[in-house]
């Protein structure tokens, strides 16, 4: 046989040309895979603040260099910090928020002072003594949690709140007991309420209204 029958053919290498190599890369570098793999601007800056440090505390420090060392450093702890903030957020203000007292004298109730005077009106046109007199009372004691006299802890009975009106206010310290007495015999011990236990509550609030506007009127007089 020929040798020339059995000889491998030549393969001819593709070589294209500058303008389809450059297509080829080109197309090569597009795959999402070399984009995904491409450090973030956060990865170069950690990676600059890195390198920086490393240079700091390996380069030979001379005696001209030595206090700037620490500038320097001071420097990139406050680059750090301010892009920690620009990448996450400032951080928030611990803050205590107080709530807001709903509870009355073993009652939940989110009226307003206003609300629950106007209530109480009501129920005394309707004759209804021990509705018009529980209800004035806890607008008394609503007024003064509201203009911030008194702060009466969680829990805190009718007469108890009336000894703190007593130390907050000297003038209304026997009218608020009268008015914690006579909210704790309706409430509590079932006694009927009438239109002079109702006067009485509601000249204590009206006390404590004007009370707390003669207060701002001496402040303001005082400036």
């Amino acid at each position: 046989m020929s040798s020339g029958l059995w000889s491998r053919p030549t393969v001819v290498p593709l070589l294209p040309g500058p303008d389809e190599a450059r297509e080829w890369a080109e197309r090569e570098l597009a795959d999402p895979v070399y984009r995904a793999a491409e450090p973030t601007a956060f990865d170069r800056l950690a990676r600059a603040v890195r390198d920086a440090i490393e240079a700091l505390f390996t380069a030979p420090v001379s005696g001209d260099w030595g206090p700037w060392a620490f500038v320097v450093l001071a420097v990139l702890v406050v680059a750090a910090i301010v892009t920690g903030v620009l990448i996450w957020g400032r951080p928030r203000p611990l803050t205590r928020a107080r709530p807001p007292a709903l509870a009355l004298f073993d009652h939940d109730d989110a009226r307003s002072a206003d609300q629950l005077r106007a209530d109480a009106e009501a129920a005394a046109e309707r004759r209804e003594w021990d509705d018009a007199v529980v209800l004035r009372f806890r607008a008394f004691a609503r007024g003064l949690i509201e203009r911030g006299i008194v702060d009466p802890p969680p829990g805190a009975t009718a007469r108890a709140f009336s000894r703190s009106v007593g130390e907050t206010l000297p003038a209304l310290a026997a009218p608020a007991a009268d008015g914690a007495g006579a909210f704790d015999d309706v409430r509590y011990l079932g006694r009927a309420g009438t239109a002079e236990t109702y006067a009485l509550v509601t000249r204590l609030d009206e006390a404590a209204m004007a009370s707390r506007m003669a207060a701002t009127d001496t402040r303001a007089g005082n400036r």
